[in-house]
């Protein structure tokens, strides 16, 4: 061999050790991030006409009484619930079963076909694009089969827990539907609400262009005064504050709750909507608006999450669920005004939905952008800084028409409080609101409240 040859042969043996080095380290990095990729921003929904897997779940919080939302991904599905030793219906003699080993419940959950199980110590796994169809294909068990939960993260002792939580397919309530776990002798037996409401229809035809306000209050029998709707035959799973910042546009407003309340109504979802007016003409806070609307809710009920909802947004499809997220979700993402394209990665304005305990924990909004812009970006920073991501539905479903209106005059210093906004998220917010609540009504259709806002002083 000539040592030409040689050299040619210890390059190529070089090389291709390289992209074996190569293959390895890619592997490995996929490896190492597969949680983080797992944990994507964008949540999945449920469609319709069953093409797109429904990712859904409940999850056990021994600090409420309310169920709320499971872990989502692309790839299972949470099903949550308890086992009773009745077989049929709860009656008030029945006993939960606290003596049930997870591997003991497969035998209560309705078959799919071509679909595989797998035991979690959340609850049981099913794997396999579960669609609409095919959890409302039995009419029989699919009630049963939405709620299933074997117990949280750490906790192995199902017996521990299994008493201090609402029960699988029946709740006790009263009349007034406050309480799910009201005495059996004095209220009815109601069951929780599937977790994928059964009469929703896909894409709607917005109208722009309501009857006069005395029509739409006579034609919305269900909704209760203050704004407040709710299902009527059984358990909503989660309570709603539905925040608008208002001023001077009472033709968006019949606009939007004339389109609204009949979605929010399909959607089973139990809510109340607060239009929050600034008083006076001087520059509008918007943000400001939103932190009062969180406040003054919380003093009617313990509200789960809260969407806030500009005024000029009439959503276009009843599959955009205004229920609570695991993480904070931009709403609108696609807007007939923007071509139906999400302008920028960090946009959190127009319709937004975040947990009680995450607006508290990134201090609400900034009070600090008096006039036009700048706010949902201050929130986007407080929420990426809190160790929080935006979670969005996809675009074909989270859409919206948006109404024409003369903008708002921007405030000038709105990119300079955006730069310096990380140095106030503790000190800027819910910790330093001041208003004046002026006036509180409840018509039908909404709860009205006028403030007087003040800026807060300097700390």
């Amino acid at each position: 061999m000539t040592v030409a040859a040689a050299v040619a042969l210890w390059h190529r043996a070089h090389f291709y050790k390289a992209i074996v080095c190569v293959v390895l380290a890619l592997i490995a990095i996929q490896y190492l991030l597969s949680g983080v990729i797992d944990r994507r921003s964008i949540e999945t929904i449920f469609t319709i006409n069953a093409t797109r897997p429904a990712v859904l779940g409940i999850p056990y919080d021994s600090t409420v009484s309310t169920v709320s939302p499971c872990d989502n991904s692309s790839r299972y599905m949470y099903v949550c619930s308890s086992i009773y030793t009745s077989g049929g219906d709860l009656s008030a003699n029945d006993t939960i079963r606290d003596d049930v080993a997870t591997s003991e419940i497969t035998a209560e959950i309705p078959r799919y076909a071509d679909r595989t199980y797998r035991h979690h110590p959340r609850g049981l796994i099913i794997y396999g694009p579960v669609t609409v169809a095919s959890i409302l294909g039995n009419e029989n068990n699919a009630t049963a089969t939405i709620l299933l939960w074997g117990g949280d993260r750490g906790n192995s002792n199902l017996s521990k827990i299994e008493s201090a939580r609402p029960t699988r397919n029946t709740y006790i309530v009263g009349s007034s539907q406050e309480s799910s776990t009201a005495n059996a002798t004095n209220g009815t037996i109601v069951p929780p609400c599937p977790l994928i409401p059964p009469n929703l229809v896909g894409p709607l035809a917005v109208s722009k262009s309501p009857p006069e306000l005395a029509a739409i209050e006579k034609a919305f029998t269900e909704v209760k005064p203050g704004g407040r709707g709710y299902p009527s035959d059984c358990i909503a799973r989660y309570r709603v504050a539905i925040v608008i910042p208002f001023r001077d546009r009472p033709q968006h407003l019949q606009a939007l709750l004339y389109n609204l309340h009949p979605m929010l109504l399909r959607q089973q979802i139990d809510y109340q909507i607060f239009v929050v007016e600034q008083q006076g003409n001087g520059a509008f806070n918007r943000a400001m608006l939103m932190n009062v609307g969180y406040v003054e809710a919380l003093k009617e009920r313990p509200f789960d999450c809260f969407i806030f909802h500009d005024v000029d947004l009439l959503p276009e499809d009843d599959r955009n669920l205004y229920t609570c997220p695991e993480q904070p979700r931009h709403m609108s993402v696609a807007v007939d005004k923007f071509k139906y394209r999400l302008p920028y990665t960090d946009l959190f304005g127009g319709v937004s939905a975040m947990l009680r305990e995450h607006f508290r924990l990134v201090n609400g909004f900034s009070n600090v952008f008096w006039g036009w812009g700048g706010e949902d970006d201050d929130m986007a920073n407080r929420i990426k800084a809190r160790g929080l991501h935006i979670s969005r539905y996809p675009a074909n479903v989270a859409r919206y028409k948006m109404l024409t209106h003369k903008k708002e005059k921007a405030n000038p210093k709105r990119y300079e409080y955006l730069k310096t906004g990380k140095k106030r998220f503790s000190t800027d917010g819910l910790t330093n609101l001041q208003y004046e609540l002026v006036d509180k009504q409840k018509p039908k259709l909404y709860t009205w409240l006028l403030v007087k806002l003040t800026a807060p002083q300097p700390s």
